[in-house]
């Protein structure tokens, strides 16, 4: 076996390049898997972590409101009431989007949310400096704002924002709270953001119809809490399409169920190359055997077995492969950290990838390199004696 292993390396080293280009589809197959499942996982772990901040407690409601059946927040507020046991919070949620200005400067990715005041516990929002939203501020409709951290930096420029003007879409607000950074704070992050009443939202979005809440409700009763406000619900729109009620934990399996076949997808593309590297091997082997016949049938002459000559091409494909695939994982790894910091992501590579991949590229050298092997070990020692 070490004197087949010896060949094997000598058979490699005498045609380097050759090798070498054999080689380039594993290395590239091998890590474009790493480099895709290590990405696609630190994603999934920073989307987990994110609603993991969040809370798993949140359930989230969205309701299409028509001319004979609606709710509004006071409705909501009363399911609040009526089951106090199972609901401890609740936020009306009002998106709206558009320019934010302060003398001459502006942003314009900045989202604005109208919420009520019990929105800094529901969205574990921590204050920097000043006060959140107030019940007052809500029924009064005032103009008033929190900004995030991002906010301050671009509009305040290190002034103290508090009892500052700001526009909103060209309508004056007074920012009354800042947030505490959470994303360093850069542009399009969760710190580029402002949170107004939800009263005032709806003027400012032009649309008084709100369709969207968000509960917190009891961790140890979420499937009960989740059920009370559907039958809620149904009592009052009689059709289940009106409405959906998802909790947090639904969402964050939803979002693992699609990032999961998202990697597969993905991993599947990275794949073909590793299939056509294998068919790669096996055209050079059969190229190597025919060029390699006289050799073969000396060897035979001698007492050589067809045993030993298949193990020998069988060992040369294979060690092709698991060089190809040691390669690639080096390449992967170090694909995978310059990526992941260019993008700001954890994402270091995934052993699970390293292991599978490098087993998978040995596999293929072995199987594609079988039948070259096979023809080799099947030829006649006269006629391959004969070869020029």
């Amino acid at each position: 076996m070490l004197q087949t292993f010896r060949l094997a390396m000598k058979s490699l080293a005498g045609s380097k390049l050759r090798s070498f280009l054999t080689m380039l589809g594993i290395i590239i197959g091998v890590a474009a898997v790493i480099v895709l499942v290590s990405l696609m996982s630190g994603m999934t772990n920073y989307i987990t972590d994110s609603f993991s901040d969040l809370g798993t407690d949140q359930i989230s409601v969205s309701v299409t409101n028509t001319g004979t059946r609606s709710v509004t927040p006071d409705d909501m507020y009363e399911i609040l009431e009526d089951n106090s046991g199972l609901l401890l919070e609740l936020s009306p949620t009002v998106q709206t989007r558009g320019m934010v200005k302060r003398g001459a400067d502006s942003l314009s990715t900045t989202s604005m949310t109208g919420v009520s005041e019990g929105y800094l516990d529901i969205g574990a929002l921590e204050l920097s400096t000043g006060r959140f939203l107030t019940y007052s501020d809500i029924v009064s409709e005032q103009k008033v704002c929190v900004i995030g951290s991002y906010v301050a930096q671009e509009l305040f420029d290190g002034e103290d924002p508090l009892g500052q003007t700001i526009k909103l879409n060209g309508q004056p607000y007074t920012v009354v709270g800042t947030l505490a950074e959470k994303a360093d704070s850069e542009e399009g992050s969760s710190d580029d953001c402002i949170y107004l009443p939800y009263s005032s939202a709806t003027k400012l979005a032009m649309n008084s119809d709100i369709t969207s809440y968000t509960f917190i409700a009891n961790s140890e009763q979420m499937d009960l809490a989740k059920s009370v406000l559907e039958s809620e619900l149904y009592a009052v729109f009689l059709n289940e399409d009106l409405y959906t009620v998802t909790t947090l934990s639904e969402m964050l399996e939803m979002v693992e169920t699609i990032t999961g076949m998202m990697t597969a997808l993905l991993v599947g593309i990275a794949a073909i190359s590793l299939l056509v590297a294998g068919i790669g091997i096996m055209n050079i082997q059969l190229v190597s055997v025919t060029e390699r016949t006289r050799e073969i049938g000396i060897r035979k002459s001698l007492g050589a077995k067809q045993s030993v000559i298949l193990r020998q091409f069988i060992m040369e494909a294979g060690m092709q492969s698991s060089i190809g695939g040691i390669l690639g994982i080096i390449l992967g790894s170090v694909l995978t950290t310059v990526a992941s910091s260019l993008i700001g992501l954890d994402a270091p590579p995934s052993v699970q990838a390293i292991i599978v991949s490098f087993l998978v590229s040995a596999g293929i050298g072995i199987l594609f390199g079988y039948m070259p092997a096979k023809r080799a070990a099947r030829l006649n020692p006269i006629d391959a004696l004969r070869s020029e």
